[in-house]
């Protein structure tokens, strides 16, 4: 029988007392100060009980305590090892020494949203805060998993986080590719080609293999990737497993290619010369970075010493050097815009992609599905109905 009954602490304090029998027959209590806060929990409680989703406050972890077994938990999956770094500098750095000491039970949409705050204060960008706050979530479903948790606040939450940075990624312009496969050659060139034509990502293109290249079907198959520690694995989600078409060019590159392409036990296509996992810095670096700089694709930029701030000259000012203006990243993205602008459909290009929701790729593309030839008409209409002027 669940209760909400005065009481007369030793110090002499009144408070009410809720309790209620948990779902396994133990009688559990809580003091308040007001009684009307003691019957509301009481509501919440007793609702949770009869659904079997109570985790009393007494056995609830702290926030570090859960922390630890869903860094434990991730391990034993086997995640990468950069996954897991990013997992626990989000314990240490930002999650434990916030609400470290609190217990799950405590921990309500309200405090989470405070948490947020505080990151925020504490100088945390908003991208942080989003990828800290999932993380706690994350922390939640381990902790429900193993009876610890009744529920998870950070679900469905809306953080409210004002975002004014442009969300459309950075794409080269098509005289700019031109340019780079222009001045791609020798190794590069068939790697340069994939990710403009193919889109795989570096990890994929680092970890790709000559069994997975199909000359007949002209298709290139995304079996595997190449992580930062030049260790091949399985790709990060069940989307990534995809076949992507080659064009006559690709084909064509990759017949060259493999005839004086280094040989190794892992069989890669793109691989160092002793035919090893080739690294992301070199690809990015003496491969694509090379290739913009002799072809001018270059930006200005300040040039920082170690500690992060600009080096100044003896006049006084910044020293400006210019460097690519383009990851491996944004080759990927031209490829999108290049299979958006074919004709695909946004299912075929989460397809290729190897999104694992739809809602990635709109979030990163939707913008390139505009249609502006029917913009421009709608707009045309309006000035039509409202003023009875044509154009």
């Amino acid at each position: 029988m669940a209760t909400v009954r005065k009481r007369k602490l030793p110090s002499g304090l009144i408070r009410w007392q809720a309790s209620y029998v948990d779902g396994a027959g133990k009688r559990r209590a809580k003091l308040f100060e007001r009684k009307s806060d003691g019957e509301a929990w009481l509501v919440e409680v007793q609702h949770d009980v009869k659904r079997g989703l109570h985790t009393p406050g007494s056995v609830s972890p702290t926030v570090k305590a859960a922390a630890a077994l869903w860094i434990k938990r991730s391990n034993e999956k086997g995640l990468e090892e950069t996954t897991l770094q990013q997992y626990e500098e989000h314990v240490d750095l930002h999650i434990v020494p916030l609400i470290g000491g609190k217990k799950l039970s405590d921990l309500t949409v309200p405090a989470v949203n405070a948490f947020a705050d505080d990151l925020k204060d504490a100088g945390r960008s908003h991208a942080m805060v989003r990828r800290v706050v999932r993380s706690l979530g994350a922390i939640f479903r381990e902790a429900r998993r193993r009876g610890l948790a009744a529920n998870d606040p950070t679900a469905g939450l809306d953080l409210n986080l004002a975002d004014r940075e442009d969300p459309r990624p950075v794409i080269p312009t098509k005289a700019e590719l031109q340019l780079i496969i222009a001045g791609a050659a020798g190794r590069w060139r068939p790697l340069i080609l994939t990710a403009i034509f193919c889109g795989l990502r570096g990890s994929e293109l680092r970890g790709l293999r000559w069994v997975d290249v199909d000359f007949d079907a002209r298709q290139i198959s995304v079996t595997q990737r190449a992580d930062a520690f030049h260790r091949i694995g399985r790709l990060k989600s069940k989307a990534g497993y995809r076949s992507i078409p080659m064009p006559p060019m690709v084909v064509n590159a990759f017949r060259e290619w493999k005839l004086v392409c280094p040989k190794g036990d892992l069989g890669l296509v793109f691989p160092t010369g002793a035919g090893k996992v080739e690294s992301h810095s070199n690809i990015s670096q003496r491969g694509l970075g090379a290739i913009q700089a002799a072809a001018g694709i270059t930006v200005p930029t300040p040039l920082l010493d170690d500690a992060g701030k600009p080096v100044i000259n003896n006049a006084g000012e910044p020293v400006i050097r210019d460097v690519p203006k383009y990851g491996m990243h944004s080759l990927r993205h031209a490829c999108a815009s290049l299979w958006i602008e074919s004709g695909n459909n946004p299912k075929r290009i989460q397809k290729l992609m190897g999104h694992s929701t739809i809602q990635m790729t709109f979030d990163t593309y939707g913008h390139l599905f505009a249609d502006a030839e029917a913009d421009q008409k709608a707009a045309e209409d309006i000035q039509l109905r409202l003023l009875g002027i044509p154009t």
